[in-house]
C-alpha cells in the first residue's frame, strides 16, 4: 500500500509525521486543551489549536481568581450551539446566551456577556475536548420514558457517560465503567455512587450505543438530553494508531500521604477524581491540570461546585509521575479527595502532549533577553506552554544559571530553584523565581530592583527533543521511566533534597563514564550502572549523585533530532572549524564543554544575545560570573555552528576532546 504524505494539525506549529494510507494521525494536541486566560470584559478569541468550526466538541470554562472567581461552571458544545450553556454545578435546563459567539478552526470565541465569566481581572481555565473516536463524542437525543439504546460514534466502548437533560431540570447523571451500569454517579453534588436501574438498565455500552432507563434524568418522554462520552485506553492515536490517551479507572485509597500507584502508561495533563464508595461519607469531584499545577497537583477546582480554586501549596493531593500519578495527600482537606482509606475512587486521566515529533527547533526553544524590572518584573513571551526555563543575569555576578522548571513547582510568587554552579540542594526562590503557568509567556520576579538584563533560555517538553522526569531515589541500582521516546544521549541529573554534583550523561562518553556541570573532565564511575539508556527508561546505580534512597531528583533527558537538536563531540585543532548538526538555518543555542583535560566551562550561547561573526557573548553553567563579551570564539553557520581559531583551550584546543548540544 503506498504512502500518503498527510500531516496531522499540529505540524503548524512545528510538529507532526507523515501519515500511512491516506489516513492523518491524531495526536492528543489535536483534540484537547487546557487554555489559561484572563477576562477583559470585552470580546476574546482564544486559540489552542483545536478545531472545533469543522470537528465539532465540548468547551468547558471556569473561572479561577479574582473578582468574580466564584462562578459557575459554562459548558457549551458545537451540536447545541454557542446559545446553549450548561453548568455542572446546577441542575438548570441549558438555555439562554453562554457568551460564545462562535466554534474556530483554531479554538473559539466569546464576547463580553456575563454568562461566559470574562470579567476583567479574572483568571480562567478552559478545557477543550474535541470530538474524534477513540477519545470523545457529544450525543444528544429525545426520550421516550421507555427503556432505549442510544448510537454514538465514540469507536469504542465508553469509559465514563456524563448525560444531562437540556430542556428541564434534572441530576447531571454518570456511568463509570469502574462501577458498572448497575450504578449511577450525578456530577452535580457529591454523593457517592448508588445503586440504580432506572438510569442505564443495568445495560453496559457498546461501541455503537449505550442504554438508558426510565430515569427522567436521562430519558422523560419527549424531553431532549446530551451526552457526552469519554472513551477508555482505546488507542487509535500516535504514529501506528495503538496509543492510548484517555483513562477511565478507579483505585482504592490507603489513606497515606503516599497513595496507592496508578499506572496509566502515559504522564497525564488533565485528571478529573471522585470518591464513588460511600466509605468515610461523600466527596466532590475535583479537577485538575497541568496548566495550572506543577508536578505536585495542589490547585483544584470542583465541578460541583462553582467556588474559585482552592489554591494551597500545602493541600497537594496528586503527584504526577512519567507513567501515570498516585494520590500525596497532606492534609485532610486533600486526602478526603483522593485517597481516604478504603475508599474506592474512580477518575478520567487524559495524556499529556505534546505526542507529535517537533519538525523545528522555534516550536520547542527560544532564547529571550529582557530587561530586569522591579516585582512583578519583566515577562518573556514564546509560542508554546514552556516546561524549563534556565535564568541568568547577564550584567551581574553572582546568580548564574538558574533551573526552573514546571515539573519541580513553579509559579507566580514561589519557584523551586536550583542553582547549576553549585551542589547546593534545591531552594524556595520565594518572591524572586520564574512563573512559567501560562499558555506562552514566562514571567520574571524581581525584588531587587531594575537595571539588570538577563537571558531566559526556555524548553518545551517534546518527543525525541528533550525530557524531564522527577523521580525519588530507591538506593540500589534500579531504572527509571521517561517519555523522550528514545534513547536519551545526554542527561543532566542533580539531587534535589540534599547537596551534590551535577551528574552528566554523554552519548560520546558512554555509560561506563560521566561528568560534573561544576566544570569537571570526563570521569570512570558506575553513575549510569554501565547500561546504555533506552528509549522507555535510563538506569542509575546507589550513589548519592543519581539514586539515594528517599532522596528527591531531577533528570533532564535530550537527544538528536534531525533538524532541531544535536547531541554530539568534536575533536579540537586550534583553527577554525565547522560542527556539522545538520541543520538548515543555524543554530540557535549551543553548550559546549571539554572532558580530556582540566577543569572546563560549560559554555553557552545563543541568538538572543548574538551568535554571530564579531562579539559572541557567552555565559557558563558553572559559573556565577557575568556574561563575558567581546570575544569571537563561536559563530553560527547554516549547518550548525563554528568554532574560531581565537577560541581558547575550552573550546578548540588541538586534539581536545569536545561533547555539545546545539539547537537550531
Amino acid at each position: 500500500m503506498p504512502l500518503v504524505q498527510t500531516r496531522g494539525a499540529a505540524s503548524a506549529q512545528g510538529f507532526g509525521e507523515f501519515a500511512q494510507a491516506a489516513t492523518a494521525i491524531t495526536y492528543i494536541e489535536d483534540v484537547f486543551s487546557t487554555y489559561l486566560y484572563t477576562g477583559t470584559g470585552a470580546a476574546q478569541t482564544v486559540t489552542n489549536g483545536i478545531d472545533l468550526s469543522t470537528k465539532g466538541g465540548l468547551v468547558w470554562v471556569k473561572s479561577r481568581a479574582g473578582a468574580s472567581g466564584a462562578e459557575d461552571h459554562i459548558l457549551v458544545d458545537t451540536v447545541r450551539g454557542t446559545s446553549s450553556g450548561l453548568r455542572t454545578n446546577t441542575t438548570g435546563a441549558a438555555g439562554g446566551s453562554a457568551g460564545f459567539t462562535s466554534f474556530d478552526t483554531t479554538g473559539f470565541s466569546f464576547g463580553s456577556a456575563f454568562g461566559v465569566r470574562n470579567d476583567a481581572s479574572t483568571t480562567y481555565a478552559s478545557w477543550t475536548f474535541r470530538e474524534q473516536p477513540k477519545f470523545f463524542d457529544v450525543v444528544t437525543y429525545t426520550g421516550t420514558g421507555v427503556a432505549r439504546t442510544v448510537a454514538h460514534n465514540l469507536g469504542s466502548v465508553p469509559g465514563c457517560i456524563i448525560v444531562k437533560k437540556t430542556s428541564g431540570l434534572s441530576f447531571w447523571s454518570v456511568y463509570h465503567r469502574s462501577t458498572g451500569a448497575t450504578q449511577v454517579g450525578f456530577l452535580d453534588g457529591t454523593n457517592a455512587f448508588s445503586t440504580s436501574s432506572p438510569y442505564w438498565n443495568d445495560t453496559e455500552p457498546t461501541s455503537s450505543v449505550f442504554t438508558v432507563g426510565i430515569a427522567g434524568a436521562v430519558n422523560d418522554s419527549g424531553q431532549t438530553y446530551v451526552a457526552y462520552l469519554f472513551a477508555h485506553d482505546a488507542g487509535g492515536f500516535g504514529l501506528t494508531g495503538t496509543d492510548n490517551v484517555i483513562s477511565c479507572g478507579s483505585y482504592t485509597g490507603n489513606g497515606s500521604t503516599t497513595g496507592p500507584t496508578v499506572t496509566l502508561g502515559y504522564e497525564p495533563q488533565w485528571l478529573m477524581i471522585k470518591k464513588s464508595s460511600a466509605i468515610s461519607g461523600s466527596e466532590s469531584w475535583a479537577i485538575w491540570d497541568n496548566m495550572r499545577n506543577s508536578g505536585l497537583w495542589d490547585d483544584w477546582l470542583i465541578a460541583n461546585d462553582a467556588q474559585a480554586e482552592q489554591v494551597n501549596n500545602a493541600n497537594v493531593a496528586v503527584q504526577i509521575t512519567s507513567t501515570g500519578f498516585f494520590p500525596n495527600a497532606t492534609n485532610n482537606t486533600a486526602n478526603s479527595y483522593v485517597n481516604t482509606s478504603g475508599s474506592t475512587y474512580i477518575y478520567i486521566a487524559i495524556r499529556r502532549g505534546p505526542m507529535a515529533v517537533p519538525t523545528v527547533g522555534t516550536s520547542v526553544f527560544i532564547p529571550t533577553s529582557t530587561a530586569t524590572a522591579t516585582s512583578p518584573g519583566a515577562t518573556a513571551t514564546t509560542n508554546f506552554p514552556v516546561d524549563l526555563s534556565i535564568y541568568a543575569l547577564r550584567n551581574l555576578a553572582g546568580l548564574n544559571s538558574i533551573f526552573f522548571d514546571k515539573l519541580r513547582g513553579t509559579s507566580s510568587t514561589s519557584s523551586k530553584s536550583l542553582v547549576s554552579s553549585g551542589t547546593a540542594a534545591e531552594a524556595s526562590s520565594g518572591s524572586n523565581g520564574i512563573g512559567i503557568q501560562s499558555n506562552t509567556t514566562v514571567t520574571e520576579n524581581w525584588t531587587g530592583g531594575g537595571g539588570y538584563t538577563n537571558i531566559l533560555w526556555n524548553f518545551r517538553r517534546a518527543p525525541s527533543f528533550f525530557d524531564e522526569v522527577c523521580y525519588t531515589g530507591t538506593g540500589s541500582a534500579t531504572t527509571f521511566s521517561h517519555n523522550l521516546t528514545v534513547a536519551p544521549q545526554m542527561m543532566i541529573v542533580k539531587r534535589r533534597s540534599g547537596g551534590a554534583d551535577w551528574t552528566v550523561y554523554h552519548v560520546a562518553m558512554g555509560a561506563t563514564k560521566y561528568t560534573f556541570l561544576d566544570g569537571s573532565t570526563e570521569l570512570t564511575g558506575t553513575m549510569w550502572n554501565n547500561t546504555t539508556p533506552t528509549s522507555s527508561v535510563f538506569s542509575v546505580d546507589d550513589s548519592y549523585y543519581v539514586n539515594y534512597a528517599a532522596n528527591t531528583y531531577v533528570a533532564y533527558l535530550f537527544a538528536t533530532l534531525a533538524g532541531v537538536s544535536k547531541v554530539g563531540s568534536y575533536t579540537g585543532t586550534g583553527a577554525l572549524q565547522t560542527v556539522n548538526c545538520g541543520f538548515t538555518t543555524g543554530a540557535r543555542f549551543v553548550l559546549i564543554h571539554r572532558i580530556d583535560s582540566g577543569s572546563n566551562n560549560w559554555f553557552v550561547y545563543d541568538s538572543a544575545r548574538g551568535i554571530t561573526s564579531g562579539d559572541d557573548p557567552y555565559l557558563a553553567l558553572n559559573s556565577t560570573a557575568a556574561e563575558v563579551t567581546g570575544t569571537n570564539y563561536v559563530d553560527t553557520t547554516a549547518v550548525g555552528f563554528q568554532v574560531t581559531a581565537a577560541a581558547p583551550s575550552g573550546l578548540n584546543a588541538s586534539g581536545g576532546t569536545y561533547i555539545f548540544l546545539a539547537i537550531a
